[in-house]
């Protein structure tokens, strides 16, 4: 858990303000009973989580295919090579869904808007340094060039919400760690 006490308590207002706003139908199957606390969901989604991430075309057509996601400081990061569609879309709309599903154990929902960490010939996140030394110490420091090669971002959610029907199951794992 890489997460301040100030990200967890943002990440738990993220989480109860999303299930508050959601229809009757979802906090039918998204009880408290059924999902996890910001500490618990950082907890859980350690390492790399496949994520699936849906953009959008020019023409208004949706596109979902799956990235490398990496939840710190309660937020996801992504990255894709810089000629990929995705890349382009992302660009052009920045607004994405993404969705990381553990069978029926877990299902993590996020909506919102990403930024570029580190644009092509332009000024970095501020953090990028430190994001960067991490995927570089999780995929290997010459596994991309980094410079030129891939592009990554960050998802500012604005709604999330995360079921988990077993909440002791799934955050067992965690617990024996």
């Amino acid at each position: 858990m890489r997460e301040t006490r100030e990200e967890l308590k943002e990440l738990q207002v993220l989480l109860d303000s999303s299930l508050s706003v959601s229809t009757s139908h979802l906090r039918s199957i998204i009880s408290t009973e059924r999902t996890l606390t910001a500490e618990q969901l950082t907890g859980v989604l350690t390492g790399m989580c496949t994520l699936a991430l849906s953009t959008v075309t020019a023409k208004g057509e949706p596109r979902i295919s799956g990235v490398d996601g990496h939840f710190l400081h309660g937020k996801w990061h992504f990255g894709t090579a810089r000629k990929a569609a995705k890349a382009r879309h992302l660009a052009a709309r920045p607004a994405v869904s993404a969705a990381h599903m553990r069978g029926e154990d877990l299902g993590v929902f996020t909506h919102g808007t990403v930024e570029i960490l580190n644009p092509f010939g332009g000024e970095p996140a501020e953090d990028w340094p430190d994001l960067l030394a991490y995927f570089k110490d999780f995929y290997g420091g010459d596994f991309f060039d980094w410079d030129n090669e891939v592009v990554y971002y960050r998802l500012h959610p604005h709604w999330m919400t995360a079921y988990a029907p077993d909440v002791a199951k799934v955050t067992a794992r965690v617990n024996e760690s």
